[in-house]
């Protein structure tokens, strides 16, 4: 199995439960990395958080944002991504021993050094999950190509059995890196 596990699907498919679910079934696992959630308002979806795990978290893109990078009705703080999220995307945290990325999406590949850390992680012997968009900027091209990676469609029909399938397979990933050291 490769050690980049991306779920990926159309937007609101699941992709993030299914993160959340394969974390739960994780318990004692020493995580590295964030997850998004949509911001909702009385009329529908205002923008996006995007929370360390076990951390803060921020704003990273709402309708009432202004500013250079958008992506349709929402303005991107990459600033405050890069201040708060990325510090957790470090392959130099040694004690991760699971990189969680929900998403390599349009919004945050505005961040150069977000792409340079996707690489970074990609090429770490540690395993990653994360989610990606199904098409967007060369970064998200690049990573659904690459061959160490293995990419996971969220259907309707999986979406419920997914959570502890890739828990299992994450453990067993684990279980073998331990053995070799």
């Amino acid at each position: 199995m490769p050690h980049n596990l991306l779920l990926t699907g159309r937007p609101g498919i699941g992709k993030t439960t299914v993160i959340r679910h394969v974390l739960e079934r994780l318990p004692g696992l020493r995580l590295g990395g964030f997850t998004t959630a949509e911001i909702r308002g009385p009329h529908g979806r205002l923008g996006f958080r995007a929370a360390v795990l076990g951390g803060p978290d921020i704003v990273l893109a709402h309708v009432e944002r202004a500013g250079p990078w958008r992506v349709g009705a929402y303005g991107v703080d990459v600033a405050a991504f890069e201040q708060v999220i990325l510090p957790f995307l470090d392959p130099r945290l040694e004690e991760v021993e699971l990189f969680v990325i929900d998403e390599i999406g349009k919004m945050e590949c505005f961040s150069t050094l977000f792409q340079t850390r996707v690489r970074q992680l990609l090429d770490d012997p540690r395993p990653l999950l994360g989610s990606i968009a199904l098409r967007g900027p060369a970064l998200i091209e690049e990573v659904r190509r690459r061959p160490d990676v293995e990419l996971v469609e969220v259907t309707l029909t999986n979406r419920a059995g997914l959570p502890e399938e890739i828990a299992s397979r994450l453990q067993h990933w684990l279980a073998r890196t331990v053995e070799r050291y």
